[in-house]
């Protein structure tokens, strides 16, 4: 120990070169001596090493922008589409660490809005609850739906084919799918373009024969429902996987042609439910965003592909039990249970075109406030000697 308490009193005096001639040159100049207190490092023996224990120094405030920046970092991996806003409660600048923080925009920016709109009241309509649009399915929710000729098609085509007719489980995961979705992906029966467009149109041929010369019958409630709607000029549409020939002549059969503002059939998509391409088309159609637009479906595809497209959907208990269809919004035996209010009630639901979703949150890490404080050991060699 006295070894190093010399060596450290003859580094702490070498202030001055001995052979440095400059002060004598100039005896009237004074020099001026700064003495700064420093701390003596605590320093131990490690064998034939010097080691001294160096106290690490906290920096908060760097470390909360480490820990700010990896959860912005974390925050946009997990919502690349939606404009980051900042950490909730954090007005400071990021722009030390590379990240910057927008200022918030409140209130926030309305998607439904229209600036290039220059009549205020109407501009101040689509802001409303009252501006939305409604999407129909076809079977099962304005006309009936008939099950076992869909299954019979189905069982004629396998047997025409060579195949082993589809299991009942089976038949209910193809409901609402394309013909070409149902062949190529969960019947695995081929998966050639041209080989899929001919099975394809064969099954929608088998279903038509079933059917003859039988007209669509329409659902209770259906008419009245849709014609409340268009006197409220609330556009409608209809999107269905049935191809347009045959949704163009039930549509005429029913004497609904003037309700529709917009049809999409198999041919405009190309895959049908639980995908929610067939519902932003129609929104896309109608000239509406999708969160402003209610499906109405009879199965828990359709929910799927309407959540799926950030939409409403009321879901036809038609041929599934109310307990099924749970994931809807609303569930209803029959459209002529829903009133325009209702539809706007359902519209005014909190969504995410408002800019309301809840902001990720940022969990910190309590850090160990134990007596023994981090430190960095440096080595001294033994050719310092």
């Amino acid at each position: 120990m006295m070894v190093v308490d010399t060596v450290s009193a003859s580094t702490s005096i070498i202030a001055h070169h001995l052979f440095d001639q400059r002060s004598k040159a100039h005896p009237h100049l004074r020099r001026t001596l700064h003495v700064v207190s420093c701390r003596p490092l605590a320093t131990e023996f490690a064998g034939r090493r010097l080691v001294a224990r160096v106290p690490r120094q906290h920096h908060p405030r760097l470390a909360d922008w480490t820990v700010k920046a990896l959860a912005m970092g974390v925050t946009k991996e997990a919502s690349p589409r939606r404009e980051y806003r900042g950490i909730p409660g954090d007005g400071g600048d990021m722009g030390d660490m590379g990240m910057t923080n927008p200022k918030t925009q409140w209130p926030p920016r309305n998607r439904a809005d229209d600036p290039k709109l220059h009549n205020p009241l109407l501009r101040l309509e689509r802001m409303g609850c009252g501006w939305l649009g409604v999407i129909f399915e076809w079977e099962g929710v304005i006309v009936e739906d008939d099950a076992e000729l869909e299954r019979q098609a189905w069982f004629t085509l396998a047997q025409e084919e060579g195949k082993s007719p589809p299991l009942a489980f089976v038949l209910k995961r193809i409901e609402g799918m394309k013909s070409e979705q149902a062949i190529s992906e969960v019947l695995c029966w081929s998966r050639d373009p041209s080989e899929l467009r001919r099975l394809s149109s064969r099954k929608e041929e088998i279903h038509c024969n079933l059917r003859g010369s039988a007209f669509y019958q329409m659902r209770n409630g259906s008419r009245e429902f849709m014609s409340t709607l268009a006197n409220y000029k609330i556009p409608l549409a209809v999107a269905t996987t049935r191809p347009r020939k045959v949704i163009e002549e039930a549509i005429d059969a029913v004497g609904v042609r003037s309700f529709f503002d917009a049809v999409v059939a198999a041919e405009d998509v190309y895959r049908g439910k639980p995908d929610p391409e067939m519902f932003l088309y129609a929104a896309q159609l109608l000239s509406f965003i999708p969160e402003r637009c209610i499906v109405f479906g009879n199965s828990n595809s359709a929910v799927e592909a309407a959540h799926d497209a950030r939409m409403k959907c009321v879901a036809v208990a038609s041929k599934h039990p109310i307990y099924e269809l749970n994931a809807a919004d609303l569930v209803v035996k029959q459209l002529d249970e829903l009133s325009v209010v209702d539809l706007k009630n359902l519209a005014d639901i909190e969504s995410p075109e408002f800019g309301m979703e809840p902001e990720p949150e940022m969990e910190e890490e309590e850090e160990d406030d134990g007596d023994s404080s981090p430190s960095t050991s440096v080595g001294v060699d033994d050719l310092f000697w």
